[in-house]
Parts: C-alpha cells; sequence; structure tokens
C-alpha cells in the first residue's frame, strides 16, 4: 500500500471533464495538438484584464502578425475592444499555477493581478521581470466557432530568457523532452 503523498491527485484524471465520447470531434482533435500556453493582457489600473490563451499562432511578415481565439464574453476582451491594444507574454514551465489562475481554474484573491508585481506598459500589464513579450494593435475580431478570432499586428518586440515553453496537450500541462 502507498500513502498519500503531498501534491498527488486523489483521481487520474479530472472527474468533472466531459467524457471523450461526448465530445465534439473538433474539440478532441484540439487536444491532440500540443500548443504554447500565453498569457494575453489589456488595460490598466483598475481596468486590467488578463486570459491564458493556448491557441495563439505568430505569423512572420513585415509587420508580423498575432491570431489567438478569445472568449467574447471575457474581461480580456472587453478591456482589448476598448484599448485596442494588448500584451502576449509565452509562460513556461514555472508558470502552470499563473495560467491556472488567468484561465479561471485556480482561486484569484483579491484578483488575477494580486499577489504578483506588474509593470505597466503601453500595451498592458506584463510580469515584473518577464523579459520575453509582444505589444499588439487590435486589427479585427470576428466569431469563430464559439470564441473570437482576434487578429493583431506586432508593434513591439522583447526577448529575454529562453525558458521552456509550457505547453499544453490532451487536458494537460506538458514539457518538451
Amino acid at each position: 500500500m502507498t500513502s498519500w503523498q503531498p501534491g498527488a491527485a486523489i483521481h487520474g484524471d479530472d472527474p468533472f471533464a466531459t467524457p471523450a465520447d461526448d465530445r465534439s470531434p473538433a474539440r478532441r482533435m484540439r487536444g491532440r495538438l500540443p500548443l504554447p500556453v500565453t498569457l494575453w493582457t489589456a488595460g490598466d489600473g483598475r481596468g486590467r484584464a488578463g486570459l491564458t490563451v493556448s491557441s495563439t499562432m505568430i505569423a512572420d511578415g513585415a509587420p508580423g502578425r498575432v491570431a489567438g481565439l478569445v472568449d467574447p464574453e471575457s474581461e480580456l476582451w472587453a478591456a482589448v475592444e476598448a484599448g485596442g491594444v494588448f500584451a502576449l507574454t509565452p509562460l513556461a514551465e514555472r508558470d502552470q499555477q499563473l495560467a491556472d489562475r488567468f484561465a479561471g481554474l485556480m482561486p484569484a484573491p483579491g484578483g488575477l493581478f494580486a499577489g504578483d508585481r506588474w509593470e505597466q506598459t503601453a500595451y498592458g500589464p506584463i510580469g515584473e521581470g518577464r523579459t520575453t513579450w509582444v505589444g499588439c494593435r487590435l486589427d479585427e475580431a470576428r466569431p469563430f466557432g464559439w470564441n473570437l478570432l482576434v487578429c493583431a499586428t506586432i508593434e513591439r518586440t522583447a526577448f529575454g530568457d529562453g525558458a521552456a515553453p509550457l505547453l499544453h496537450y490532451r487536458g494537460r500541462y506538458r514539457r518538451l523532452a
């Protein structure tokens, strides 16, 4: 008999998740694609908002572009729509709790931005010490499935550490092998 270890789950899988056979085929296929986990933020002061977004793609060009799927009812979308800009930060393996908090999967006493230090940029708040991020200007958004396809132009880039990225695959965070 093994004893319980701190951090161990009672269930191997999420007991509240929709059974695989009841999920749409598109959702099941999306789960089989490894996706980068990013944090999109916008606004300032009390109008700050953020959302974990794993459906992010960056296209090279002159200028570079960003596309992502965002919940049309999210506070993030309201802030992006109002300000026309947002910041996108790729998350690292160490950022699982941050990703869960901004995805609404973890309690956030005091609000999403409480407990961490944030630097305000012209595009939105960036976690203090984050050295890799992009500042984006909204070009368009349109319904895409149950989401909004948000397309933006990259106006500012910052590159720093080469921390291993946080990936999402089949409902869980994964590491690069």
